[in-house]
């Protein structure tokens, strides 16, 4: 059974601390699982915040502080070449009249923070599923911006941050998709993901990131887990990234469909996974919309809504059907 907790904080605190000290020993065992002395020093993570995402550092050095000002936690909160990470996921822009994204996040239950953070950092309310506590995996702001990711589908690595971080800086600095559309050309990704940006006024645009070449910006509404073609054909396969997208690509070409028919269809297969033996369950459904400043999760049966103006910090359990 996984705990999901809804967690507010408008400033780093207390709340913050306890939740990193309780996840302290997991952070690290993951992020020094290839050794130390591979992972960046913290002068090298330091420098690329700021370089690339300055406006972040004085949030970062509160955190780091907050965690303890080990350096093997500051290293781990820059988020700078982290250890590889893969993810399943299906993200789709509604093609209704009304900002709406929805996204399934598929990954190890065993792995993941399991918090919905909101925030009110550096001034900036914003919302989010945590990665690492610093970072997002999906989330919105008051602006009426929301960001997903999905795993791109490329098996490179190169110096950059873990895409996490990079949700987390658009959120915290942009106001609408052009903005956060430089971020994603400018700021380089250690591995390739697909990020998918939609403003209060229905902007959207697609962002393929990869640490070995440039930043590909596409109007596509769909992502699943692959870029403009299928390059890693075995984890191609073992997700159905082009059968997922295939699946939700028929539905945006069919007329308009209600939105709760639309998010409906995220429950199901092919959207809806069990391969947890495989690593890549779906952990939940979101549906995030920015221009009313809610967010929806969904599992089989259950709604869990939340919104800046209405965020009740509690807790539902869900149980997944992990192998032993």
């Amino acid at each position: 059974m996984l705990t999901f907790r809804a967690v507010s904080e408008d400033h780093p605190g207390p709340k913050w601390a306890g939740l990193f000290s309780a996840y302290r020993d997991s952070y690290l065992a993951w992020w020094e699982r290839e050794g130390v002395g591979v992972r960046p020093t913290y002068m090298e993570g330091l420098n690329a915040l700021r370089r690339h995402m300055p406006e972040l550092v004085p949030l970062y050095e509160q955190l780091v502080e907050l965690a303890g000002g080990g350096d093997r936690e500051a290293r781990f909160l820059s988020f700078y070449c982290p250890p590889r990470y893969l993810s399943g996921c299906s993200q789709a822009i509604w093609p209704g009249d009304r900002p709406l994204i929805v996204r399934n996040y598929d990954y190890n239950p065993a792995a993941v923070d399991a918090v919905l953070l909101k925030t009110g950092w550096q001034g900036r309310r914003v919302i989010g599923m945590s990665d690492g506590l610093f970072g997002l995996v999906d989330g919105m702001n008051e602006d009426g911006l929301a960001v997903s990711l999905t795993f791109g589908g490329r098996q490179e690595v190169g110096p950059g941050f873990g895409v996490p971080l990079i949700l987390r800086y658009i959120l915290q600095t942009c106001r609408t998709t052009a903005e956060a559309q430089e971020v994603l050309v400018r700021v380089p990704s250690h591995m390739s993901y697909n990020v998918t940006v939609l403003d209060r006024d229905r902007r959207f645009v697609t962002a393929y990131l990869a640490p070995d070449r440039r930043t590909v910006i596409s109007h596509a509404a769909v992502a699943t887990n692959h870029q403009e073609r299928v390059e890693w054909n075995i984890h191609a396969r073992v997700t159905a990234t082009v059968e997922r997208e295939r699946y939700l690509l028929q539905r945006l070409t069919l007329h308009t469909e209600p939105e709760h028919k639309f998010i409906r269809a995220f429950l199901r297969p092919p959207l809806y996974s069990l391969a947890f033996d495989r690593g890549f369950g779906t952990l939940y459904t979101a549906a995030y919309r920015p221009a009313e400043g809610q967010v929806d999760l969904f599992w089989p049966g259950r709604q869990w809504t939340k919104s800046f103006d209405a965020f009740e910090e509690d807790q539902t359990h869900i149980t997944y059907p992990v192998p032993d």
